[in-house]
């Protein structure tokens, strides 16, 4: 009995302290109210987590959230609440809202692309502001990053920063049309160097609905979650959330059943539950953190952050 009364106290001190400094939390963050967005990026400043997102269709900016515990959160103003007047030069008929922010920090620096463009439409662009400091609200325009036309058999949108196993930069990119593209990045500048890559498609999908790439390096693979199928549609959506790997980040990337991701491959992660209808847009964070938006059952389908601890199992691929 004495035995047993020592593991039930061993067991009990684990789950609520952690031993050998392995940190103990629920998987899924629980949150007071989750916060609406959609297209959610995560990164830590300091004490600080922050949360970027599309912004709302009635107003211009990108949407900011910042947290200290990563379960109250708070809205600091947008970014952009007047538009670039340089937009209007790729993309005249933009709307309202920016779309698809992506937070990295990379060379001193915190580096935040954007993009600019109108439902339906692949005259797009992508942008980038950058700050020393996220805390500060200083953002410098660094400009025009890549832009598309109706003329271009793809979209320039939903930029994602990636940064591969030797330290060099990266930029994947792509929305529907012949789907997810990567281009090498210049250290400097932050601007394409290079070719364009590509890396995923859904040829067979009638719409070719694949789309917010976010790619990580992490044993040597380099990891690409896609969201598959409806997005923006309240509980009428099916996004979800799919991933493939490969060991070069210019692929050929491929699932768990070895079915390239060209050709409309992908294991899926993440499809969402009675609670939570069509997650997607994810973001990965430090290869531990899996943030993603879904629509609220409970809510009438309101966009609403989601977050939960990322693992990854004994094949190497992840889970939650």
């Amino acid at each position: 009995m004495k035995s047993i009364s020592y593991w039930k106290v061993l067991l009990f001190a684990f789950v609520l302290f952690g031993i050998s400094g392995v940190s103990v939390s629920a998987a899924f963050w629980d949150m007071n109210e989750h916060p609406m967005i959609h297209d959610p990026s995560i990164i830590k400043e300091g004490d600080t987590w922050w949360v970027f997102g599309t912004g709302e269709e009635d107003r211009n900016g990108i949407r900011v959230l910042y947290s200290q515990d990563g379960r109250n959160w708070n809205e600091a103003p947008v970014i952009f609440p007047e538009p670039l007047g340089w937009w209007k030069n790729y993309v005249p008929n933009h709307t309202t809202a920016q779309w698809a922010p992506d937070i990295h920090y990379f060379n001193g620096r915190y580096w935040l692309y954007y993009s600019v463009s109108s439902f339906g439409s692949n005259q797009s662009l992508i942008g980038l502001l950058s700050t020393d400091s996220i805390a500060s609200g200083n953002w410098r325009d660094d400009g025009l990053v890549l832009h598309t036309t109706t003329s271009d058999n793809y979209n320039a949108i939903d930029g994602d920063l990636v940064i591969d196993e030797y330290g060099n930069p990266w930029l994947a990119f792509g929305s529907y049309w012949s789907g997810i593209k990567l281009t090498r990045i210049d250290a400097n500048t932050m601007k394409p160097t290079g070719p364009i890559h590509s890396i995923a498609a859904r040829p067979n999908h009638p719409e070719g609905s694949i789309e917010a790439a976010n790619i990580t390096y992490r044993d040597g693979y380099y990891y690409m979650f896609v969201s598959f199928d409806k997005c923006c549609s309240g509980l009428d959506s099916n996004y979800k959330v799919m991933v493939g790997r490969s060991t070069n980040i210019t692929g050929p990337y491929v699932d768990k059943l070895g079915q390239p991701m060209m050709n409309g491959g992908g294991t899926l992660l993440d499809s969402g539950n009675d609670k939570w209808i069509g997650p997607g847009h994810s973001d990965i964070y430090n290869n531990n953190i899996f943030v993603r938006h879904a629509y609220d059952a409970d809510s009438n389908g309101l966009p609403r952050l989601l977050i939960n601890d990322l693992y990854w199992d004994s094949q190497g691929w992840p889970t939650y």
